[in-house]
């Protein structure tokens, strides 16, 4: 498949004569830590684990499996799996003949993969037979007449259906043929090429197909390697999904970039995640906020030894101050905020041996060969104290969206500055606080959900005259949808019939809005525009009056 990307031949001189790119592909680190420690614990699921030297080994019959399967350089392959061993084999398998993992969340249903595949075309499709009660075979069945480029679908963890490819065949595939290690070698890709594509949700309805190279993904894993102090020594666990920027870098990838030992969670459960620090002596998680409020309320967290866990990294939502201090309270390890996105990963982050007041306060400072800056509405810094709109720049950039080299280069100013779509406050020390977001996103739990898709999927309801989908807090997640909704006349809506519309035209369920609010008419501009802020804040005093009476918004 051909990328159109923003790269450029001065920023690969100028990112590699810095010493900012490592020039260098994951497999080479796989490779050394396979020679270095062949016995050490790679990576660890539900199921099991992987040693350094089966992990290598596995890896490259994979790779064999996959170039017979006709799988060819730059050609993209398609992971909507759970945090299974077998996604970070074929990860590493898919990169090392030069081909592009798109990490896809096990969440999405058809409604949104039909999307991502008309823009991705992939050529192969990695599935489980069921996860969580729901047939994955049935779905591709029914998308892959859909998907011209998509020739291979494998299953794993069960029964394929008709015409798709058991894993074992694969793996037999693989340890059969008589592709060498040195025609593998010869498949190496160029640290600039391109190597994950990654959707993320924009405020159209048409997701954003993020393309990242290898260089820009080790350098990014490596901004949370070097300031942070991990090293091969580290057990590093991850229970958000690898198809989250978070989950594939700082799980999936990173544990064999330190040379440690991955730990994994197929579905969050904070009982199991305290069982597993004492077992496998975790050192860090990283994680959306949910994530460090559970394991504080974990029933069991007084009954194991904890004492390994190091770094709880927190990213995707706010954090509340009194969380982040209870957690100093009662956790053995240091709590550390970050920002991020899917475009330019890890971007801030509270450090080692940084005041209390900063952890608790801020989402952090610009990482190294990265900087930030706010500014007002005429591109000026705002006055002190004020927030303002939030830019970027630095290496760890992704090399354009999907959709090409026009539409990406409208989300960069002349200076070559990335809007964020954020809005942050920067205190003098260069400490900054995330204050809420230009972009028409809700971000749930640090999952971003897709506002115009869902209000666009309302639209279509018979009942429906109106829709505007907007956040509402909420004490466990930071935020969730409420749909606002304005009926035709005469007509009634429940929010059982609002779930049950949502059902069957197969939306994703975590996108579901989880509250309703029934409306004469919408706050608007003299244009027309809706005032979005003028309905949260409508939903915002509404929950909280039905707070103070017991009830519910």
């Amino acid at each position: 498949m051909f990328f159109e990307t923003t790269l450029t031949a001065q920023r690969i001189a100028e990112s590699s004569a810095a010493g900012l790119w490592p020039d260098q592909r994951l497999q080479d680190h796989l490779t050394s830590a396979a020679a270095a420690t062949p016995d050490k614990a790679a990576i660890v699921d539900r199921q099991g684990r992987y040693t350094y030297r089966g992990l290598a080994e596995l890896v490259d019959a994979v790779a064999r499996a996959l170039l017979e399967m006709g799988v060819r350089p730059a050609d993209v392959v398609a992971l909507q799996l759970p945090n299974w061993n077998e996604f970070v084999v074929l990860m590493l398998a898919i990169e090392r003949i030069g081909a592009v993992v798109n990490p896809i969340a096990p969440i999405f249903r058809q409604n949104e993969l039909r999307g991502m595949f008309r823009l991705g075309r992939p050529v192969v499709v990695a599935i489980p037979a069921e996860f969580r009660g729901f047939d994955y075979r049935a779905m591709l069945a029914e998308l892959w007449p859909e998907t011209p480029s998509l020739r291979h679908v494998i299953v794993l963890g069960g029964e394929p259906g008709a015409g798709m490819t058991a894993w074992d065949d694969v793996l037999a595939l693989g340890r059969s043929s008589a592709v060498s290690r040195q025609a593998l070698d010869l498949l190496t890709p160029d640290p600039n090429a391109v190597a994950e594509l990654i959707f993320t949700s924009g405020t159209t309805g048409e997701p954003k197909g993020v393309l990242h190279t290898h260089n820009t993904l080790l350098a990014a894993s490596q901004l949370m390697i070097g300031p942070q102090g991990l090293a091969e020594t580290d057990v590093f666990h991850m229970a958000s999904t690898f198809a989250h920027q978070t989950g594939y870098l700082f799980g999936a990838r990173m544990c064999i970039h330190a040379g440690g030992t991955g730990v994994f969670q197929e579905v969050w459960d904070p009982v199991e995640f305290v069982r597993l620090i004492e077992r496998e002596r975790v050192t860090m998680s990283n994680g959306a906020t949910p994530f460090l409020a559970d394991t504080l309320r974990a029933p069991n967290l007084d009954q194991h030894d904890i004492s390994s866990l190091r770094i709880f990294g927190c990213f995707g939502a706010p954090i509340p101050q009194p969380l982040v201090e209870e957690a100093l309270r009662r956790l053995p390890c240091r709590v550390m905020p970050g920002w991020g996105m899917t475009e330019i990963a890890l971007v801030t982050m509270t450090r080692p041996g940084d005041p209390v007041e900063k952890v608790v306060g801020s989402d952090g400072i610009a990482l190294p060969g990265t900087a930030v800056r706010i500014v007002d509405e005429e591109g000026q810094p705002p006055p002190d104290g004020s927030d303002g709109r939030l830019f970027w720049r630095g290496h760890t950039a992704f090399v354009g969206y999907i959709q090409g080299r026009v539409f990406t280069q409208q989300f960069f100013d002349a200076q070559g500055w990335f809007d964020t779509g954020d809005r942050a406050v920067m205190h003098d020390d260069g400490f900054i606080r995330i204050s809420g977001r230009t972009k028409d996103i809700i971000i749930r739990g640090g999952e971003n959900v897709p506002v115009k898709e869902i209000e666009d999927v309302l639209m279509r309801h018979p009942k429906v005259r109106n829709a505007a989908v907007v956040a509402a807090p909420d004490p466990r997640l930071g935020e969730v949808g409420c749909a606002c909704i304005i009926p035709e006349p005469g007509e009634t809506l429940t929010f059982d019939d609002l779930r049950a519309f949502l059902a069957e035209q197969q939306v994703t369920r975590q996108y579901w809005p989880e509250r309703l609010a029934l409306m004469d008419a919408f706050p608007t501009t003299p244009s027309g525009k809706i005032q979005k802020f003028r309905l949260r804040e409508l939903v915002t005093a509404q929950g909280a009056a039905a707070a103070a009476g017991g009830g519910s918004a």
